[in-house]
């Protein structure tokens, strides 16, 4: 079956500009799963998640139906990659303690996901699902990030996005809901890996392709003017929007 492909083209790009993950954010995951011997990772992209549960988990199966991405995984021991769709996986019945979906589950066919979490976990795996939308850095640079965001780009992004902005708040979520403690993103990066990230949304992939131009280029200066030193180390935040439950 066909998936809606929007990272493989420049998949290099993506594994290099994305934030990591807290390791709080696994810890507390772990914490909750009924064991630790197998995570699966849907809807993996390039395994920004992936590596954080193999530091918890004695097995993490990763999986994504874009070859591209998974060829830029980074790897460890413990994850299997897996070229696969999060609605028709390959893992055994009820073999998983946690499944997650890191900014992907607006991709997915969801009834069909929800039905193959519940295969695959185990009586009282968690499931847990996570967006991060919007980052801030200081007002100034914030300022000329929304005038990309919405002014330039708002009509070449995908309908999904606005689920992301949203939380996920409007999708379905037939487990028992556990609490989670919030969680944020913090990346320290210069004025170069800001732009980078920047140049990684879907968005602005599209707009270069439709306009054969760089939406980011024409205002790296006002960047620079808002950032001052390209060369200080900023720090750039999220909050994690996070859904988690278990099967009862």
């Amino acid at each position: 079956m066909t998936f809606k492909d929007h990272f493989s083209t420049y998949s290099s790009l993506y594994r290099t500009a994305r934030p990591r993950y807290a390791p709080g954010l696994f810890a507390w995951l772990a914490a909750q799963a009924p064991g630790r011997e197998l995570a699966w990772d849907a809807g993996c992209g390039n395994g920004q998640a992936s590596i954080g549960l193999a530091e918890r988990f004695a097995h993490v199966v990763a999986t994504d139906p874009s070859a591209a991405q998974i060829a830029q995984a980074e790897a460890a021991p413990n994850i299997d990659y897996r070229v696969e769709r999060a609605e028709a996986s390959s893992l055994a019945d009820a073999s998983a303690d946690l499944v997650t979906v890191a900014q992907a589950l607006h991709w997915f066919d969801l009834d069909a996901f929800h039905a193959e979490v519940r295969r695959v976990l185990r009586p009282g795996g968690v499931v847990a699902q996570w967006s991060y939308a919007d980052c801030a850095v200081t007002p100034a640079v914030d300022a000329i990030k929304q005038h990309l965001y919405v002014d330039l780009l708002d009509s070449y992004w995908a309908p999904e996005r606005r689920l992301v902005e949203s939380g996920y708040a409007p999708l379905a979520f037939p487990f028992e809901r556990i609490a989670a403690p919030p969680f944020e993103l913090v990346a320290q990066w210069d004025l170069a890996a800001f732009l980078a990230y920047l140049r990684s949304w879907s968005a602005t992939q599209r707009y270069l392709q439709t306009q054969g131009e760089d939406p980011v280029a024409g205002l790296t200066a006002a960047f620079a003017d808002a950032w001052g030193d390209a060369a200080e180390i900023r720090p750039v935040r999220w909050s994690l929007a996070l859904r988690v439950g278990r099967l009862g």
